[in-house]
């Protein structure tokens, strides 16, 4: 069976200008005096973080800003919730989202720490080597129910069980319609609570 998705090549109105080398990606964007950036990131699922040294950076040619989590002041924020939780009574939500850059610790491998603004792409990039940071390695987590566990690390410290958000649901009567109706199938799985955040070794 073919579809217009499945089975069957789909023919797109860019390819064309793609393959001939005649579109404009933002890597193509060249605008006089324009500024490029490049992340530090960390390498590590789960780390106190110490220090952050940019004075080598600062001082690299080429290199017009550099910034660390310290340096941005009222712009260091947590970024808006984009999905909010539903308005179930006894809801518990612990709303933690992503921050512009790591504070305080690293809570999964390329958090960025530290950015760099430079007049070229190749210079904000050789940058970063200038950048010296201080980890404090802190036990990951990779499984979610181990997540969960009472002596488990936690990815944000005062959210207690690493766990984003508590919802109990409930529609209609199972135990009555299971009781009269025979279905010729029946699925079952078992539900885990989600953690919040949880550090992974991979990323």
């Amino acid at each position: 069976m073919t579809t217009r998705y499945f089975g069957a090549p789909v023919a797109r109105n860019e390819d064309r200008r793609l393959l001939t080398g005649r579109a404009q990606f933002v890597n193509d964007v060249e605008r006089p005096e324009m500024l490029h950036v490049a992340f530090l990131r960390s390498p590590h699922a789960h780390a106190r973080l110490g220090a952050v040294d940019l004075s080598r950076v600062r001082e690299r040619p080429g290199v017009v800003a550099a910034y660390a989590a310290d340096d941005l002041g009222d712009y260091w924020r947590p970024g808006p919730l984009l999905v909010p939780p539903p308005p179930i009574e006894g809801t518990i939500f612990n709303q933690r989202t992503q921050v512009p850059l790591a504070r305080g610790k690293v809570r999964h491998v390329g958090e960025p720490v530290a950015v760099v603004v430079a007049e070229s792409r190749y210079i904000a990039e050789d940058a970063l080597a200038d950048i010296a940071v201080e980890y404090h390695p802190l036990p990951a987590v990779i499984d979610i129910e181990r997540a969960l566990a009472p002596d488990s690390a936690r990815v944000h410290d005062d959210v207690p069980g690493n766990i984003a958000a508590r919802v109990h649901q409930r529609k209609g009567n199972y135990d009555a319609a299971s009781a009269t109706t025979a279905a010729a199938r029946r699925r079952s799985r078992r539900a885990a609570s989600l953690p919040i955040g949880t550090p992974r070794p991979d990323g």
